[in-house]
């Protein structure tokens, strides 16, 4: 097949990419390098079927394909703050613009939607059918409104225009290749270890978070694609749930490190816990988490280790 990524040369973009052109379809990789990068697909450039192509999702773009996993937006706090105007346009311009090819070509699309739609849950465990506790007009609302709409766009297409889609929550995922400096919890404490500096923990790092290796989050991404049972929304994520003092002591003890944690602000609407319901994954996709969290660290240390030259 002919399959767009949109993101494609992101953290969960690239890696998705190589497993696409693993199975011998054609990949064509669209990234505006807002936060992709081109060394994460520069070793796929010699491949005759992978197709690198600088574009923004916010403006349309016409190709012939077969499926299009939509992975445009920037996912940390960081980058997502850093211009929330844009962020909510590339949610949402990007979702009517990919139906928009979608419904052209009848291609299948797949939208990469995330656990920020159920904002700090009431209910915990989350499953698919909690509707969510978001603050609109918050700070992080870009992102979670904005893909929020996105999943309205996706099933009013559906509904109305028949388009053939699919959609996963993504939960905490980590891995080689996340930016150093997007904010996030796990590359934060890595590098922060691998320096020697004090470990920042928001709060008194009692807040959960639930971490899922991206080998298992792209494999139930791909098989939530190539299934026919549903449409989704379908959670995909590690159940298994750690405080983040938890973790940025796991970080520590793994590096050797000689941090030592720091306590600081709670950022405005932080969630307090997060962890996803994947019974429907389960059942639906016979899908389940491997690896677990020391694990995928041992995995991930020596990218950062690569990278920041340690």
């Amino acid at each position: 097949m002919v399959i767009l990524v949109t993101g494609g040369a992101g953290f969960l973009g690239s890696h998705l990419c190589e497993r696409l052109l693993g199975q011998g379809h054609e990949v064509l990789c669209l990234d505006n390098f807002f936060t992709g990068r081109r060394r994460n697909v520069l070793h796929l450039m010699d491949n005759p079927h992978f197709e690198l192509v600088r574009h923004d999702v916010v403006d349309p773009f016409k190709f012939e394909v077969d499926r299009i996993y939509n992975l445009a937006c920037p996912a940390s706090p960081v980058h997502y703050q850093y211009n929330p105007i844009k962020t909510v346009k590339t949610s949402v311009m990007g979702a009517i613009n990919c139906l928009g090819l979608a419904k052209r070509v009848g291609a299948r699309i797949l939208q990469a939607s995330t656990s920020e739609v159920y904002g700090d849950p009431e209910v915990h465990p989350q499953p698919e059918s909690y509707r969510g506790n978001v603050n609109p007009i918050g700070l992080r609302a870009c992102y979670d409104e904005g893909k929020r709409c996105a999943e309205t766009l996706f099933f009013d297409y559906h509904r109305e225009n028949k388009v053939d889609i699919r959609v996963v929550r993504i939960f905490n995922t980590y891995g080689p290749r996340m930016l150093p400096d997007d904010g996030r919890v796990v590359s934060n404490f890595i590098v922060q270890a691998l320096k020697g500096e004090d470990i920042t923990i928001y709060g008194d790092g009692s807040q959960t978070r639930s971490f899922c290796f991206m080998d298992d989050l792209l494999e139930g991404m791909m098989k939530m694609m190539e299934q026919n049972e549903c449409v989704g929304p379908i959670n995909i994520g590690n159940p298994n749930e750690f405080t983040i003092r938890q973790l940025a002591q796991t970080v520590i003890k793994k590096i050797d490190s000689k941090s030592s944690l720091v306590e600081m602000p709670l950022p405005s609407d932080d969630p307090t816990q997060r962890k996803p319901d994947i019974s429907q994954a389960q059942k639906l996709l016979d899908w389940n988490p491997r690896i677990e969290l020391e694990e995928g660290l041992d995995k991930t240390i020596p990218y950062f280790q690569e990278i920041l030259e340690i």
